[in-house]
């Protein structure tokens, strides 16, 4: 489908960002077993839950507008899933894999993070009002997230990290 109108690219973003909410339900769980912290791997697995949530958010989105999402892989998120997947067999488990899996899924929720602040304002300027309050919603999630995980790595990670 090519992308002609203002509608057509939401619906392109509103694919790409339900491929890669997909492709991190099957990443948090790797992520948390790779996690030494326990702190880490509870803000993981919690967040796996949130991102199930989301994904319910995005049906939800694709039914109050009745439209259909592309079939579509997030190439963005396949290549963060894929560094992470570097990281835990490049590091052994331990507090410096705890600071670079931190990073990593740092990276993620900002790509996340810019995915939904687009979809709220092209939702924003289609009218889709009753959408864009659902896909706030998750960007409110999504910044939380980024939140904890700059938490977890300014109180414990990165400075246990630091005397590796």
């Amino acid at each position: 489908m090519a992308i002609k109108t203002l509608e057509d690219l939401f619906i392109h973003e509103l694919s790409d960002i339900y491929s890669a909410e997909k492709q991190m339900t099957k990443a948090l769980p790797r992520l948390a077993r790779a996690a030494e912290s326990a702190d880490l791997e509870a803000a993981f697995t919690a967040h796996l839950e949130e991102t199930q949530g989301q994904v319910e958010r995005i049906d939800q989105v694709v039914e109050i507008l009745d439209i259909k999402l592309k079939r579509m892989k997030c190439v963005g998120m396949e290549g963060l899933v894929e560094e992470s997947k570097e990281v835990i067999d490049a590091i052994p488990k331990g507090a410096l894999r705890d600071a670079a899996l931190i990073a990593g899924a740092q990276k993620a929720e900002h790509y996340e993070i810019a995915s939904y602040g687009t979809l709220c304002e092209l939702g924003k300027q289609l009218g889709y009002t009753d959408a864009v309050k659902l896909l706030k919603k998750t960007l409110a999630e999504e910044k939380a997230t980024d939140e904890k995980l700059t938490m977890l790595a300014e109180s414990s990670a990165n400075a246990k990290a630091a005397e590796v």
